[in-house]
């Protein structure tokens, strides 16, 4: 069993960014004299994970278009942005309801390796967004083999 070091700075992150993401959610929500503030904006939902090599993001992007999608990699963070755009041909006063977030979504992560930049892949198939990061060769732990002797 290998011996990982703990980075508490890791953790701190991720209740940042989840309390990011409540706070935003929770604006998104608020009405302000019977109009919703912040109306537009709204986040997808992503899942993290890494493997011995990669990491990889996969976010929920129902009803986007590929070409409204963008993904940069700049300082070690991940930044995710796009749009869903609202139906042309529906009339808004025609809506009986409408639930779905619209507007201009922006999300940035901080990667928990430094990855090469030049070997990211991304696929967009039925509403999933998945980018797969390659971690740094240098920045992999090594495992030194201890022998007796």
């Amino acid at each position: 069993m290998a011996i990982l070091k703990w980075d508490p700075f890791k953790d701190l992150l991720t209740i940042q960014e989840r309390m990011n993401r409540l706070f935003d959610e929770t604006i998104s929500k608020v009405k302000i004299h019977g109009e919703e503030f912040g109306r537009s904006g709204w986040t997808p939902s992503v899942d993290i994970y890494e493997s011995e090599d990669h990491i990889v993001l996969k976010a929920e992007l129902p009803g986007i278009d590929k070409k409204d999608i963008e993904v940069e990699i700049k300082d070690n963070i991940l930044l995710l942005k796009g749009e869903r755009k609202v139906e042309k041909n529906v009339q808004e006063e025609n809506y009986h309801r409408m639930e779905r977030s619209y507007g201009v979504f922006q999300r940035a992560f901080t990667l928990p390796y430094v990855v090469d930049k030049d070997d990211v892949k991304a696929k967009y198939h039925e509403g999933v967004l998945e980018i797969i990061l390659v971690k740094a060769h240098e920045q992999k732990p090594k495992h030194i083999k201890v022998e007796a002797t």
